[in-house]
């Protein structure tokens, strides 16, 4: 019967189809492309567990939990609920949007000074149901917007996970580039030390003057001084990855297996078109999605300008307690219309309403796609360039090592003096710090490059969207175990988005 009654029906408003990018298709890559990380035959690049390239199984360890206990990525998945129990309000418009029924039972009396008291029950049973039909599609165009709703929150769910294991990456990165750091400023400042009880010995003999002395000792307590603050960076960074994984703030006892090893790892060549790379991201496809439900928001409002066709009917019993009264049955049965003629200005515009939001997310979506590819370029970029520094900056760090050796033969000898000396041990120790500080931007910006692609979310489509926990919790308060049952739709790659058409 409800099929029957929708084939008869139309839907206002415009259909969705998804926003054309205009400078998308002849968008190469940008540094993708110029710098050699993209091509069109190769090993392509892992998208999903993009962490793991590093083998690091402490890393391994770390994103897992991020992903499944931060706090952003719980909030999300309960977003998901509220967007599955919003498309189940949607869709129970499309049954009958009354169904009441009413009882009653009056007792009346009167007492007599003269006579015998009387009483009076009187009973009353009823039924009423309305329903409106969808004749211009408003309810089906609720139900898509909730649709579309739902599915956005999949994707935001999704771009949390990849924005979490991005940062657990990036912090764990962070973390030991800092402890490499420390380990530098430790060995420079004992080599320093030497230098300056060499120097303190040699002025007490009378054999240097006290100029090489204080040299020594300023440039010895300036690379002590970079020890407490590169401690109290490290402490800050270990609070932030803590608090991460949803933890009090403190270092991590698991990050004792590995201490000072940067996590490195080579990039596969990327074979993936760069629009593919683009609409893939979740943040993408959520403000796609945003962008399908406020068109379908479109159609509500304009199905509100024509008269609403709605079948009504009653049943009412009612009965009394006096003897020999009779009992009444009513019934009302019939179809009714409803016409705002004269709220059409207001109506008029609430569609202009809806038509200005879902400009200004047209907008919105053509913004997320340029800062999609402006964050794909600066990654690709800031990879390659990094990478291209740590050859250079490996043989400068050789090259200082030996002049510094030299340095400290021919001072011995007397041939210089310890100036020559000094400047080859803050030369030294300037070279690695910028080596290390390097080696991290190249981890970084591998990170980033793999998060600009939008891959990392898959793990995510396998794990329940709550713990036990939090299930057990919610379902004491209310039943639901329909809508947590329910498993996550497959990823967009192997399905076609709800109410969606590709646009030509």
């Amino acid at each position: 019967m409800t099929s029957l009654l929708a084939s008869g029906c139309t839907l206002v408003g415009p259909d969705f189809s998804r926003p054309d990018v205009p400078w998308l298709a002849g968008w190469s890559g940008g540094s993708l492309a110029t710098t050699g990380i993209r091509a069109k035959e190769g090993q392509p690049a892992p998208h999903d567990a993009w962490w793991r390239v590093f083998d690091d199984p402490v890393l391994d360890q770390l994103v897992a939990e991020a992903q499944r206990l931060n706090p952003g990525v719980r909030t999300a998945g309960l977003r998901i609920l509220e967007a599955r129990a919003q498309l189940g309000i949607a869709g129970s418009a499309l049954y009958p949007q009354l169904q009441q029924v009413t009882g009653e039972v009056v007792r009346a009396g009167q007492a007599q000074s003269d006579g015998p008291d009387t009483t009076l029950t009187a009973y009353s049973v009823g039924f009423a149901i309305a329903w409106e039909l969808d004749f211009w599609g408003k309810f089906r165009r609720g139900i898509e917007a909730a649709d579309a709703g739902y599915f956005a929150s999949i994707a935001q769910y999704d771009d949390v996970q990849v924005l979490v294991a991005a940062q657990a990456a990036g912090l764990y990165a962070s973390i030991r580039t800092t402890e490499q750091r420390l380990r530098i400023a430790h060995e420079n400042a004992a080599l320093q030390k030497r230098s300056l009880e060499i120097t303190e010995r040699l002025f007490k003999s009378g054999n240097e003057s006290e100029l090489d002395v204080q040299q020594a000792k300023s440039l010895y307590l300036g690379t002590l001084a970079t020890i407490p603050e590169l401690e109290g960076s490290l402490r800050q960074t270990q609070n932030a990855l803590s608090v991460l994984l949803a933890r009090p703030p403190g270092p991590l006892p698991e990050m004792a297996e590995g201490r000072e090893q940067i996590p490195v790892a080579a990039l596969a060549i990327i074979v993936d078109l760069p629009a593919d790379l683009l609409r893939r991201r979740p943040d993408v496809r959520a403000a796609e999605m945003q962008l399908a439900a406020q068109s379908a928001l479109i159609g509500v409002s304009e199905a509100q300008l024509y008269p609403s066709i709605a079948l009504v009917g009653s049943l009412g019993l009612s009965a009394t307690s006096l003897a020999g009264s009779s009992r009444t049955l009513d019934w009302v049965a019939g179809p009714a219309l409803v016409w705002n003629v004269f709220d059409h200005g207001r109506l008029t515009n609430e569609v202009l309403v809806q038509d200005a939001r879902f400009q200004q997310l047209y907008e919105h979506y053509q913004e997320t796609v340029l800062r999609a590819a402006r964050e794909t370029d600066d990654a690709a970029v800031a990879f390659a360039k990094s990478r291209a520094q740590v050859d250079i900056l490996a043989r400068a760090v050789v090259a200082s090592k030996r002049s510094l050796d030299i340095a400290t033969i021919q001072y011995r000898e007397g041939l210089v003096d310890f100036q020559r000396v000094l400047d080859s041990q803050r030369t030294l120790f300037s070279q690695q710090e910028r080596l290390v500080t390097v080696r991290g931007l190249v981890t970084q910006g591998l990170i980033a490059l793999y998060k600009a692609m939008g891959g990392g979310w898959q793990a995510g489509r396998d794990r329940p969207i709550l713990d036990d926990a939090t299930r057990e919790t919610m379902g004491e308060r209310r039943d639901w175990r329909k809508l947590l049952s329910a498993p996550l739709p497959p990823p967009p790659e192997t399905r076609q988005p709800p109410g969606q058409k590709d646009a030509p």
